[in-house]
């Protein structure tokens, strides 16, 4: 058995997955043999699903019943939204109320005593969480600001309704597919903290409850989920300033500080996905035609591109750094950025439990003990 220490199991194989595939240095993504770009421009996010769920995607039967069995579940019970009041009233964080409701959903769940590798009740109690997961987070938010909750509408996509629930309004064409994108690129990437959460909690044979749960508290760790509100808020410094965007990132640099939403822990060229989004937010830009936002990432990109400005060798615009404006234009409010974000991988986290139960393994790493050995024991009065 190898001694050598991969503090964060840094590059340590520990399953197999057919999920999605990272090349980080040609910039690629793909879930299930397909590129990222063309799951974004070509299907739903609830086509997405029934791929990482299922392994392949749905004929249109099978996407309609999937829809339908998907959009049937949206409605959430008194148990659930009488938690989110007692959030709302003492202003919970948001990460922390859907981590908090997302645990009280089994209390409704009618499969309680399913056998944990039963792959089929897993999928119908996954079906359950990610389709309530939109709800919880409308109903928070409207209850934080004194209005009334919005019943989930079956007639709406996935996106599509919760951008309704949010705001009271069906959203327009453009704002539900850029939602609806925004959702399929954050749906998987790979064995990352939260995902890793998830197979670790799943493992054990405890069900999907417990194991989203655990991903959400993962993803709420700054290290994590966090850059897309850290990306915004910059921005918002940066509108609130007297300084152009050059001149902005220069006074960062100057503060030893770096602009939040580039790098990335696997791509060492731009995020595939951010790609997606620069162009999602120049529709969004179009139709509202309010061009701030975009001239302040794009401005900032094409600086920090050029060689001689680069803070860093191989640094990249990531998702976050054009997901934060697009959200923004989308109405959501920042605080609630890294709850959509778990709204989306919530689909891939499902995924890798489904694959990974159906040939399970406990996952028990080893930790190298470095205390201690021999040390003898006083009696207590005599310390």
């Amino acid at each position: 058995m190898s001694e050598e220490l991969k503090k964060g199991l840094r590059g340590v194989l520990v399953a197999e997955s057919s999920m999605s595939y990272i090349d980080g240095d040609a910039g690629r993504l793909i879930y299930n043999g397909y590129d990222i770009e063309d799951l974004a421009e070509g299907a739903s996010y609830e086509e997405v699903l029934y791929l990482l769920w299922e392994g392949e995607l749905p004929t249109r039967d099978e996407l309609d019943a999937f829809t339908d069995s998907m959009s049937a579940e949206r409605a959430i019970d008194d148990v659930t939204l009488d938690a989110l009041r007692d959030l709302a009233a003492v202003d919970e964080d948001p990460m922390a109320a859907l981590r908090t409701a997302v645990s009280t959903l089994s209390a409704s769940e009618p499969e309680t005593d399913a056998d944990p590798e039963d792959l089929d009740a897993a999928r119908r109690k996954s079906r359950r969480i990610v389709a309530k997961i939109p709800t919880i987070l409308a109903n928070y938010d409207r209850f934080r600001r004194g209005e009334d909750a919005i019943e989930p509408r079956e007639d709406l996509s996935h996106a599509g309704n919760f951008l309704y629930m949010l705001t009271g309004e069906e959203p327009s064409d453009v704002a539900e597919e850029t939602f609806d994108m925004a959702l399929i690129l954050h749906a998987d990437h790979g064995f990352n903290a939260s995902t890793f959460t998830t197979l670790v909690i799943s493992s054990t044979l405890a069900d999907v409850y417990p194991a989203v749960t655990g991903g959400i508290g993962a993803l709420s760790g700054p290290l994590h989920g966090g850059a897309n509100q850290d990306v915004i808020e910059a921005l918002l410094e940066l509108d609130d300033s007297d300084m152009d965007p050059i001149e902005w990132v220069k006074h960062k640099s100057e503060q030893g500080e770096r602009v939040p939403g580039w790098g990335h822990g696997v791509y060492n060229t731009k995020d595939p996905r951010a790609k997606i989004l620069q162009s999602k937010l120049e529709d969004l830009t179009e139709e509202d035609g309010e061009t701030k936002w975009l001239d302040y990432t794009t401005t900032i990109e094409e600086y920090l591109t050029d060689e001689k400005n680069l803070p860093e060798k191989g640094i990249a615009p990531n998702v976050d750094f054009y997901s934060g404006s697009v959200y923004y234009k989308l109405g959501i409010p920042v605080d609630m950025y890294t709850p959509i974000f778990a709204m989306a991988r919530a689909g891939g986290w499902v995924g890798h439990i489904l694959e990974y139960i159906e040939d399970n393994r406990l996952i028990r790493p080893r930790g190298r003990y470095v205390g201690p050995k021999d040390l003898d024991l006083t009696p207590i009065d005599e310390r």
